[in-house]
């Protein structure tokens, strides 16, 4: 009896295909995932950049510059672009304007005045509260009003003796910045006329030029930074029609100037022809 051959099992080398394609299937997936996050990277960084940028040109560290920041990885736009797109983006999603960058001279200038403010507020919270001394803010910067009844005697141009340390505490805050001070004289509609002072022009130029002598003399405050002017009765902060509001309106302003009223302190005028100055009555 014959015995039956048995066949060896046949040997499949082509397996390794399966392996291979799986393997290049999870690979271009790999691929693909990758491409998609650099991507989604490079704009996030885009955006990240543009946030610093602007952030350091509020502040003015950085002037403004058209650096090129790749939002688009095919086409790098300028930063002024960038902000145009983003604003009109804001526009659209909240259905309002946008307003635009803030001038990081502005936004500085804002700072410090604030800072200015409130330690010029500590140091005379006792004149404050006795209506000697009141603050507030103008277009050109910082304004500090010592009134007649704490500074200086009725028509006189003579500062106070009591009122020198408010002065020397004001003068102190001063003394360590850079900013320019413009010393403005006011007084009430009220005439005088006296062997000394002839005219409410003359009292109020007298006694702004009588704080611009203190600031120099007393705390060696550089000339350049001053400047002295009289109004008189014409730029009134109260009615002139009750004791109160004359009261208010005699003083003396000093206006700490932002750095934008400096330039303009600084810019001579182009005109220079000679004006007749008003007549004295």
């Amino acid at each position: 009896m014959s015995r039956r051959k048995r066949h060896r099992p046949h040997s499949n080398h082509e397996r390794w295909l399966v392996s291979y394609a799986d393997f290049i299937t999870l690979l271009f997936a790999f691929f693909v995932v990758l491409y998609a996050s650099s991507q989604v990277d490079k704009r996030k960084a885009g955006r990240v950049a543009m946030s610093i940028q602007v952030a350091f040109q509020e502040m003015g560290v950085f002037p403004a510059a058209t650096t090129e920041i790749p939002l688009d990885s095919n086409k790098p736009m300028p930063f002024s672009t960038v902000q145009a797109i983003e604003q009109m983006t804001n526009k659209t999603e909240t259905g309002r304007a946008v307003p635009p960058p803030e001038d990081p001279v502005a936004a500085r200038d804002q700072v410090d005045l604030n800072t200015l403010q409130s330690e010029l507020q500590e140091a005379l919270q006792n004149e404050i509260s006795l209506n000697q001394v009141a603050m507030h803010r103008e277009t050109e910067g910082l304004v500090v009003s010592l009134k007649e009844f704490g500074f200086f005697k009725s028509g006189s141009i003579a500062i106070k003796p009591e009122s020198l340390p408010a002065l020397d505490r004001i003068a102190s805050i001063l003394a360590v910045r850079t900013c320019r001070l413009r010393i403005e004289g006011h007084t009430d509609n009220q005439p005088i006329h006296t062997p000394q002072i002839a005219s409410n022009w003359e009292l109020s130029t007298a006694r702004a030029t009588e704080v611009v002598r203190f600031l120099i003399i007393n705390h060696r405050f550089g000339p350049e930074r001053l400047s002295a002017a009289g109004y008189a009765e014409y730029h009134p902060v109260a009615s002139n029609l009750t004791p109160n509001g004359r009261a208010q309106n005699r003083r003396v302003d000093i206006v700490i100037l932002a750095a934008k009223a400096s330039e303009v302190f600084l810019t001579p005028s182009a005109d220079t022809t000679t004006k007749p100055s008003p007549s004295l009555p």
